[in-house]
């Protein structure tokens, strides 16, 4: 283990530090840490958040990859960050049931629903970020600035969800058999 770290350390040190929110050490620790937040008990919610980023960050990902190859289609952009985020269930398959609730207007499940809100928050943060450089003369307002402000608000969209569960469990009733409407059975 310490030579993992000397190596890590002397690494660091020999190399050039850049503040980029979608570097591929970032992004494997995001990933990494969420199966331990998982062990731990945190929520999925919370644990939704923060996949909803990194998928995002793969799909940005793709799409540069896609860039350098030139493939270029309509819809395209739309079409590779709906796959990336949409892969959340092959994360998670065989360790959680999908369970819809009612959130909002919307009938689906909390760890899908955090997963696109995670997605779009660091999507809509980044762009965010690109608009108040763009007004401050192409520069940042302070140093990794690229980096604070979508872990902000992704700290900020977790912290809502531990404090505020989503959704809640419709109850079983058998409300509409009763009617006769929906009984089958005759």
């Amino acid at each position: 283990m310490s030579l993992i770290l000397s190596l890590a350390l002397i690494l660091g040190m020999s190399s050039k530090a850049f503040a980029n929110p979608a570097c591929a050490v970032c992004t494997v620790a995001v990933g990494a840490s969420l199966e331990i937040a998982r062990r731990y008990g945190v929520d999925d919610c919370v644990i939704g958040v923060w996949a909803g980023a990194m998928l995002a960050l793969l799909g940005y990902w793709l799409i540069l990859w896609f860039d350098k190859k030139n493939w270029k289609f309509v819809g395209r952009d739309f079409i590779l960050m709906t796959i990336s985020v949409g892969s959340i269930g092959f994360m998670y398959i065989s360790e959680i049931s999908y369970t819809p609730k009612i959130i909002g207007i919307f009938y689906i499940d909390a760890l899908l629903f955090s997963t696109v809100l995670g997605a779009l928050t660091f999507i809509y943060v980044s762009k965010f970020y690109q608009w108040m450089k763009a007004k401050n003369g192409g520069h940042a307002h302070f140093p990794f600035e690229k980096v604070v402000l979508p872990v902000l608000s992704l700290v900020l969209l977790s912290w809502y969800f531990n404090t505020y569960p989503v959704g809640k469990e419709l109850p079983i009733t058998d409300s509409l058999s009763s009617t006769g409407l929906y009984d089958f059975s005759k």
